[in-house]
């Protein structure tokens, strides 16, 4: 990885971001942390400790790959290691970014799986959105809890803490998180109001290809995954156990059925099911008393 240009930029974008987090009220006191890899060992990260909507270019600090701060003022924050993984694990990834929005960081808390086939926005740009194991914040235990679905995905929700996104600018890592928040607001919204209406199996794939076409990756879409029922969180279903998600706030979409199959038929007529029954039954004392 070469070494990224003018870093003081990258830093005011960095500062920008944060001011974002904190008038959106994902972030309250000095809750946050923002990092950009800059090159093979060198990330930006933000100090522990400080507001993030008050931020300066000359409070970031860097830190090498193994959370070691080799520059600046102030300390960095105490969960870089989180980051770290991300870039270890996506060498794609050139910025990353935690916070705790608000109406997502309540699913974390519920640890309620966030429901897919709703808003198209959300099948495009998120897809199915996991919810890590919980762990103490800060060590490389809590780190690790990325590991499983960080291929899969460009966010998460980190149980009982906040969430994590991550892109190939901070403003992209940042979207992911507002798409989100905004997204789960709206799910708490719709359950006051007594119903969520979930997209057909048809119009779900139509976003798919959709979002296929247009670049974004989604494991729905792969072979791994062609099998799957896209509307059921089938993606990240096997982790919910250890992790302690379920179902308890909204329901799971309505089974989408294949394409009726011809009834049965004997002679060219159509037969039901008591019929089919009765020729079995008959076939079989037939067959025993041949």
């Amino acid at each position: 990885m070469k070494v990224m240009q003018n870093v003081h930029k990258i830093k005011q974008d960095m500062c920008d971001i944060g001011r974002r987090i904190y008038n959106r009220q994902f972030a309250a006191a000095n809750d946050g942390n923002i990092t950009v890899r800059i090159s093979d060992n060198e990330v930006l990260c933000t100090p522990t400790l400080q507001c993030k909507g008050f931020l300066k270019p000359e409070d970031i600090a860097t830190i090498d790959m193994t959370g070691k701060q080799i520059a600046g003022r102030k300390k960095r924050s105490s969960e870089a290691l989180l980051h770290l993984e991300i870039y270890k694990q996506r060498e794609d990834i050139k910025s990353v970014v935690h916070c705790h929005p608000p109406h997502a960081t309540a699913f974390a808390i519920a640890r309620e799986p966030i429901p897919q086939c709703i808003l198209p926005e959300v099948e495009v740009f998120l897809g199915d959105v996991p919810i890590t194991k919980y762990e103490t914040p800060g060590g490389q235990a809590f780190a690790d809890t990325i590991i499983p679905f960080v291929e899969k995905t460009n966010v998460m929700i980190l149980a009982n803490h906040g969430t994590v996104s991550y892109g190939e600018t901070v403003e992209q890592a940042y979207w992911w998180t507002e798409i989100l928040d905004s997204y789960c607001r709206m799910l708490m919204l719709a359950k006051q109001l007594g119903n969520v209406e979930f997209l057909s199996q048809k119009k779900s794939q139509e976003l798919l290809d959709l979002k296929d076409t247009w670049g974004y990756k989604d494991p729905r879409n792969t072979k791994e995954f062609e099998d799957c029922d896209i509307c059921a969180n089938d993606i990240f279903r096997n982790s919910w156990k250890e992790s302690g998600v379920q179902r308890r706030a909204f329901d799971a979409p309505p089974s989408m059925p294949a394409e009726a199959a011809p009834a049965p038929t004997a002679g060219g007529a159509k037969i039901d099911e008591e019929q089919l029954v009765k020729l079995i039954t008959d076939e079989v004392l037939r067959q025993m008393n041949a």
